[in-house]
C-alpha cells in the first residue's frame, strides 16, 4: 500500500512552517532587509549543512528508500562554494566555521545517516523543496537587499540542471509517495522534518544579533512586530 508521504509532510509540518516564517531574521529578509554580514554567515552555515547532507545521501545512493529520491542535480554544495568565494574572497575556507546551531544540525544529519538513514528523506525534503519553491523569489530579495549584480552572490538559488522546477517538484513528490515505507516510518519522517525546521530556525535566530546591530533595534522591532504573511522562506519546503 502506497503512503501519500508528500501530503503527510505538508500537513504535518504546517505549524513548523509558520513558526519558521515568523523568526525575526526571516521576517526581515522577506521584507527586503538583508544585511550582508549576517547573510554571509548564513551562507557559510548552509555550506556545512548541505555538505553533510549531500555526503550522506551519496553514501546511501543505493539504499532501498533513499535511492528513490537521490537527485544529485539538487546538490547545493558547489553553488554555496561560489557564493562563499564572492562574500569572503579566495581564502574563504580559512574564514568560515559552522555556528553552534549549524554544528548541531550537521551532527543530527550524521547521526541519522548512521542509525536510521531513511530519515534523511525528511532532511532532504525540508531543504531542497523549500529551495526550489522559493528560490527565485528569495534570489530577487537578496539581490535587491544587497545590491548584487546578476550572477554574483546568489548561486545558491540557481538550479542549472533543473530546467523546469515545477515539473521536478511534481516528480519529486511522486517519488516520495512511492517510497517502500510503512505508516510508522512515515510518521518518523514527519517528526524528523519538524526537527529539521527547528534546526533551521535556530540557525536563523543566531543571526539576529548582527542584523539588529546593522538596522537598529527599533527598526527590527517594527519589521518583526506583525505576524508575517509570506508564503515562502529560507528554510522550508512548500
Amino acid at each position: 500500500m502506497s503512503i501519500n508521504l508528500a501530503t503527510k509532510l505538508r500537513e504535518g509540518t504546517k505549524k513548523s512552517h509558520t513558526m519558521a516564517e515568523n523568526v525575526g531574521f526571516v521576517k526581515c529578509f522577506l521584507k527586503g532587509v538583508v544585511e550582508k554580514t549576517s547573510y554571509r554567515k548564513l551562507v557559510a552555515n548552509l555550506y556545512f549543512v548541505y555538505s553533510a547532507m549531500e555526503e550522506e545521501m551519496e553514501k546511501h545512493r543505493e539504499h532501498p528508500v533513499l535511492s528513490k529520491i537521490y537527485f544529485p542535480e539538487l546538490n547545493r554544495k558547489q553553488s554555496l562554494e561560489q557564493d562563499l568565494f564572492y562574500y569572503y574572497g579566495p581564502n574563504w575556507r580559512e574564514q568560515v566555521a559552522p555556528s553552534t546551531a549549524a554544528q548541531a544540525y550537521v551532527q543530527r544529519i550524521r547521526e541519522i545517516s548512521a542509525t536510521a538513514p531513511e530519515l534523511l528523506v525528511a532532511q532532504s525534503y525540508t531543504r531542497y523543496l523549500g529551495d526550489l519553491s522559493g528560490g527565485q523569489i528569495l534570489k530577487g530579495i537578496a539581490q535587491r537587499g544587497m545590491n548584487l549584480t546578476e550572477g554574483e552572490g546568489s548561486a545558491f538559488y540557481e538550479f542549472p540542471e533543473i530546467p523546469d522546477e515545477k515539473e521536478f517538484k511534481t516528480n519529486y513528490r511522486q517519488a516520495m509517495n512511492e517510497l517502500p515505507i510503512d505508516e510508522a516510518t512515515a510518521e518518523k519522517i514527519v517528526d524528523e522534518a519538524n526537527a529539521a525546521f527547528g534546526m533551521n530556525m535556530k540557525m536563523f535566530m543566531e543571526l539576529e544579533g548582527n542584523l539588529i546591530k546593522a538596522v537598529g533595534q527599533m527598526l527590527f522591532n517594527t519589521l518583526t512586530r506583525k505576524r508575517g504573511t509570506g508564503s515562502t522562506e529560507l528554510a522550508t519546503a512548500e
